[in-house]
């Protein structure tokens, strides 16, 4: 093991010329990043998801409640044995073949078992309640954490001119604001990397997760090689959007459309700016070209480099969700549902009473209710959970 970790950690791919991992121990004099500072990050995740659950259940929620924000879930499908289990055992999107074998066996028309099936998926799905208590927790941790960025790098040379972060690199020495920064900053992410599996489900899932190792990569690695000012701005920069966007979710919750409309297209224009804009010509800017005019070339340079490249093409990938959300909010007046949404919807979802093929039989076959199944076949079929 010990083998391995030394290989791992070769001086010659992580550091600049002429530096070793003795050159960067901490002394009297100065203190600096130690990759062993790292593991403080995990039982802190722990704490930090320990206080989102008091917060959600003590916090969270009454202010829910007490903005009358909708408690109850999606609308349930009707109990029927035969769907159940072809949703259970089988699949939770039936093809059109299957869909018409339904048809003749409950005597339903396609639409309606169309629709039970979207509305068995959509019960599956959290509560309004559920998810409105989600966005104020990392509203208020993005605000939180953001603001404590702000206060700490407004005071610091680099912020104003990206060439301070490699003068003297690297040993610069480690300050108590930066190192607590940091280390909460990547347990906040620990945090979520565990969560979102338990978290809603959205369809940018594998994204998200693509997001969120690239970004503990980014956090632990920049740490121990004490690229942490150029590491700080480029956390705090992607907090100030994430506000706005909890904020806007918050507001769509509690059913204010026009206050939504407006954090959401706040959120597009801080977004776009900062992630398309400023990073670039900030971040990306000072780690391709200035970094590399002050230091030279060396191997963990272009590991960094591509970590944030990827990072920028999702947030390419974002601002075309976005941008496409925006326009369809100033074309019809309001911002339109999330792409990302974890709940279905269609304009016939008023319409619950399934409808027999033929209007004057509503009684399935054998005698039965379609709703009940035929002869009680199958029943007793449990829901199976997504998450």
């Amino acid at each position: 093991m010990a083998g391995l970790l030394a290989w791992f950690w070769n001086e010659r791919f992580w550091l600049p010329h002429n530096v070793t991992w003795a050159d960067l121990k901490n002394t009297e004099e100065a203190t600096f990043p130690q990759a062993e500072d790292l593991y403080l990050a995990f039982p802190l995740a722990f704490c930090i998801f320990l206080i989102r659950l008091l917060f959600e259940r003590f916090i969270a929620k009454p202010c829910a409640l007490g903005l009358k924000v909708q408690a109850n879930g999606p609308q349930k499908a009707q109990p029927n044995a035969i769907l159940e289990k072809v949703f259970t055992a089988i699949t939770k999107h039936p093809d059109e073949k299957r869909l018409e074998g339904l048809s003749k066996q409950l005597d339903w028309d396609v639409r309606s078992i169309q629709r039970w099936f979207r509305q068995r998926r959509n019960q599956e799905k959290p509560s309004t309640l559920t998810k409105f208590c989600e966005s104020m927790w990392r509203f208020t941790f993005y605000l939180y954490i953001f603001t404590y960025g702000v206060r700490f790098l407004k005071k610091t040379p680099w912020l104003w001119n990206t060439r301070q972060c490699w003068n003297g690199y690297p040993y610069q020495s480690l300050i108590p604001e930066l190192h607590y920064y940091y280390i909460v900053e990547l347990s906040f992410y620990w945090s979520l990397m565990f969560s979102q599996f338990t978290d809603i489900k959205r369809k940018d899932f594998s994204i998200m997760f693509t997001h969120h190792i690239v970004t503990v990569i980014l956090i632990s690695f920049s740490y121990v090689t004490n690229l942490t000012r150029i590491g700080a701005m480029t956390l705090c920069l992607h907090d100030a959007a994430d506000i706005l966007l909890e904020a806007a979710k918050m507001a769509n919750y509690c059913k204010c459309q026009k206050l939504s409309d407006l954090l959401f297209l706040m959120f597009a224009i801080v977004f776009i700016v900062t992630r398309l804009g400023i990073y670039p010509l900030w971040i990306l800017n000072s780690m391709l070209f200035e970094l590399y005019e002050a230091l030279g070339n060396f191997p963990a340079l272009w590991f960094f480099n591509l970590l944030l490249m990827v990072l920028q093409v999702l947030h390419c990938f974002w601002s075309y969700l976005i941008i496409k959300a925006a326009y369809k909010a100033i074309s019809r007046g309001k911002v339109a549902k999330d792409d990302r949404s974890d709940v279905e919807s269609s304009s016939d979802e008023e319409d619950s009473v399934p409808r027999p093929k033929n209007p004057h039989n509503a009684t399935a076959t054998n005698g039965t209710s379609g709703a009940n199944g035929t002869n009680g076949y199958l029943t007793g079929s449990t829901c199976s959970e997504d998450h």
